[in-house]
């Protein structure tokens, strides 16, 4: 009995160190700033178009992929480009599987308090989008209507402020899809009546399908600007991004890169 009392208390004295050393490993990695990697993984929303997206080639593309191109450039890091579950994109950066959220990233109150963020670099605005023909137009005739828009977006977080008019949807609140151009596709097709998204996104998404067929309201669900997701406490990789952003404004690298996806010049301005 002693014996066996002996092995048992030694296994778990050894099963307490290991977890101690677990911890201070995990404590360490915790600590370390994204500009210590040589490449930076960039968690993106692959059919967020025209910021990032696949082209018809099956290749990512789109301005804030040029973007953090030039931004890595700048910062002697590499690259990688990776489509995540956008529901997830906090939790993939707090667990270290990707290093930025970047891909039209609204910045909230909320998210503040789970990443750090750049200094913001597009507005944008979410818009109700419907059919040419559709007898909408303002936010209160979407009582009683299919409204969609992505799952975890910034479009679900605005339309959820106005409480009322959003328990009157019907089935009670908005139709959430993986992503915005489901969304968008189901509205096309009739089995939806509105669409709430990024403005940016939507008027992309209506110039290749045809803006006759569409209408945006004036009505929208706010303004609202877009940021880079860092990882928390993460001071060193915010300096640097917000010191590249700056040189990239002055020495109009910004300025080509909008034009070319834009065509003008809309990044905002920092001092």
């Amino acid at each position: 009995m002693k014996l066996c009392k002996l092995i048992k208390k030694r296994i778990l004295v050894g099963s307490i160190l290991t977890l101690s050393i677990f911890c201070v490993g995990c404590s360490n990695n915790s600590s370390e700033s994204t500009l210590d990697k040589d490449t930076l993984i960039v968690g993106i929303d692959d059919a967020f178009a025209p910021l990032g997206f696949k082209d018809e080639s099956g290749e990512i593309t789109g301005f804030d992929i040029d973007l953090a191109k030039e931004l890595a450039k700048r910062l002697n890091k590499k690259i990688i480009f990776q489509p995540i579950d956008w529901t997830m994109k906090e939790s993939e950066l707090k667990s270290g599987n990707i290093d930025l959220i970047w891909n039209g990233y609204t910045i909230t109150d909320e998210r503040k308090n789970k990443v750090d963020f750049s200094v913001p670099y597009l507005k944008n605005k979410q818009v109700i989008v419907t059919l040419a023909d559709s007898n909408i137009n303002s936010k209160s005739d979407l009582a009683n209507k299919k409204v969609g828009a992505q799952s975890e977006s910034s479009a679900v977080a605005a339309m959820e402020k106005e409480e009322d008019l959003y328990s009157s949807f019907n089935g009670g609140g908005a139709i959430t899809f993986e992503d915005n151009n489901q969304a968008l596709m189901d509205l096309e097709a009739g089995r939806l009546d509105a669409v709430v998204a990024d403005e940016i996104l939507v008027r992309y998404y209506l110039s290749l399908k045809g803006e006759d067929k569409f209408k945006i309201l004036e009505d929208n669900f706010g303004e609202e600007e877009y940021g880079v997701g860092i990882r928390k406490g993460d001071t060193g990789m915010v300096d640097a991004f917000n010191k590249a952003y700056k040189e990239m404004q002055e020495d109009g690298t910004l300025k080509e890169i909008s034009e070319k996806w834009f065509n003008k010049d809309i990044t905002i301005k920092i001092e």
